[in-house]
């Protein structure tokens, strides 16, 4: 899986730094440098989710979903641990969740 394989690429970035890497300066300038890059892209996968290029749209989904993975290593959460969540909530047969009768008065 690509996603996974690019996790460990990031990670090794994490850990042994090369230079003129992205990655390695992303880790370099710390958690809030990356949180704005996650940001910056979230912004930018709206707006183009509102347009017609879908190119544009993987890109910048592209662009989001490496951002995160940036920000996984660098809170120590490994991809097996997303990839564990995703699967029960997938088991799930519903998860909508209930309206309440009170709910349903107002």
């Amino acid at each position: 899986m690509i996603l996974k394989e690019l996790y460990e690429i990031i990670k090794e970035r994490k850990t042994t730094p090369a230079q003129g890497s992205y990655t390695s300066y992303l880790f370099d300038k710390g958690t809030d440098k990356i949180l704005k890059k996650i940001g910056e892209e979230s912004a930018e996968i709206i707006i183009a989710a509102k347009g017609n290029d879908k190119q544009e749209q993987i890109n910048e989904i592209c662009d989001l979903t490496y951002h995160l993975l940036v920000l996984m290593a660098q809170l120590n959460i490994d991809i097996n641990e997303v990839n564990e969540i995703l699967e029960q909530r997938r088991l799930k047969i519903s998860n909508l969740k209930q309206i309440k009768n009170t709910d349903l008065n107002t």
